[in-house]
């Protein structure tokens, strides 16, 4: 029997994960279980959006650091090391506006080059209100909150603070579409 993406991705993401960085895992397996409660409004790319959402900070893992930027880095591994699906890695690389903390970093470029966006609106937006509606520790909390939250671990003035002011209004408007697709209103 062949393991599904979703198998996989959880086996993955703990084995990079849970040992070197619990609380980065409790928010991944926090953002996967958010992203298995949007079957309904996603079809068929539930399963895809379930395992980028446990992959999105793999990246952080100080073996795969190579440069510092966590969707880049997780990106690499997964295209590198795994050979994992276009769409999976390329969601990962570009989870929860990452082109605006790249452009922050100086990577724009880098990460536009090896990983362009995916052109599927709903996808995009349902991993970033994965994302962004949790915490730290893997429950739920507002958009507003943990950007409030993001801001102050990391402080307004670093590369992350500076990012994340510029993509809030971003993330609440894909949360709020998100939201509405929930709710079955129009987008």
């Amino acid at each position: 029997m062949n393991e599904s993406m979703v198998e996989w991705s959880r086996r993955v993401g703990q084995a990079e994960l849970s040992v070197e960085l619990p609380r980065r895992w409790a928010h991944s397996h926090g953002v996967a279980g958010r992203a298995a409660g949007l079957g309904r409004v996603l079809g068929e790319d539930a399963d895809l959006l379930v395992a980028a959402a446990t992959l999105h900070d793999v990246g952080y893992t100080p073996r795969l650091a190579a440069t510092g930027f966590h969707p880049l880095d997780g990106a690499r591994f997964l295209r590198d090391e795994h050979r994992a699906d276009e769409r999976l890695v390329r969601l990962v690389a570009n989870h929860s506006f990452a082109l605006l903390e790249a452009e922050e970093r100086g990577l724009r470029e880098v990460l536009e080059a090896e990983f362009p966006l995916v052109e599927e609106p709903l996808l995009v937006d349902a991993l970033v209100y994965c994302d962004m509606t949790t915490t730290p520790d893997g429950t739920r909390t507002t958009a507003q909150d943990r950007v409030a939250e993001i801001l102050g671990r990391y402080g307004a003035d670093s590369v992350v603070g500076r990012f994340i002011r510029r993509a809030s209004p971003e993330i609440f408007a894909a949360v709020e579409r998100v939201e509405a697709a929930l709710a079955g209103q129009p987008r």
